[in-house]
């Protein structure tokens, strides 16, 4: 049996390609988007009553991590890339039908888009439904996963004097809490957990329209080079 399915809105990120977007939605609250609603929804109607919500859900397709064959086990980077779980004991984007879930802060409603905080969704990500967050509902206190029971320690980020003033400079042009979005993003440790790079290799990454580029100049240190716009 099929089933076609069709999007409600497009999410417009601060993330503009997947390298260092937080691995779980709420690890970055400076993560900010919006999500444009597609007629019908794009009346107000669809909306109404919404204000009175704080959290909802979003389900969303993996657009750029679609594929034809589904997989049955995944190599998870939560347990450094190299063990294999079945594709259902993981949150890997590689999914049977390429669908993704995230709970995100509702900052404030409109008839024709959501504005949302501590997203971990790509820009232009296809979003199929929304439903309200249920406190009593959708947080069981006892529950437990024995794979991921706490979130990922958190590595330090330092600035150079220069990648600060930069970011500062971007921020207020943006309006938007950049170098709190760029730390918050970063002490996640976006390398892959096989890499222990050498100091000299720079990593980057483009968040709304900047280039950030860092360095490890120790294991458990980060240090934020440059920010500066990114190329066209």
């Amino acid at each position: 049996m099929n089933h076609s399915v069709s999007p409600i809105g497009i999410v417009h990120s601060c993330f503009k390609e997947k390298f260092a977007i937080p691995r779980q939605p709420q690890l970055a609250p400076a993560a900010r988007g919006v999500l444009e609603l597609l007629p019908p929804f794009n009346q107000g109607d669809a909306v109404q009553g919404l204000e009175q919500v704080s959290h909802v859900w979003l389900l969303f397709l993996f657009h750029q991590a679609l594929e034809d064959k589904p997989r049955l086990k995944v190599r998870p980077p939560r347990l450094g890339g190299n063990k294999s779980m079945g594709v259902f004991a993981t949150r890997a984007t590689h999914r049977p039908n390429g669908i993704g879930q995230s709970v995100v802060k509702l900052e404030r409603v409109e008839a024709d888009r959501l504005w949302l905080s501590g997203i971990d969704l790509l820009d232009g990500t296809p979003v199929l439904d929304i439903k309200p967050y249920v406190p009593y509902a959708d947080s069981v206190e006892d529950a437990f996963n024995g794979i991921a029971s706490a979130a990922p320690a958190l590595i330090a980020v330092r600035w150079s004097d220069e990648a600060l003033v930069q970011a500062q400079v971007h921020a207020q042009r943006l309006g938007e809490p950049l170098v709190a979005l760029i730390e918050q993003c970063l002490a996640q440790d976006p390398r892959p957990a096989y890499q222990t790079p050498a100091p000299e290799r720079q990593y980057g990454a483009c968040f709304w329209d900047v280039d950030v580029r860092w360095h490890y100049p120790a294991p458990d240190t980060i240090t934020v080079l440059t920010v500066v716009p990114a190329a066209a």
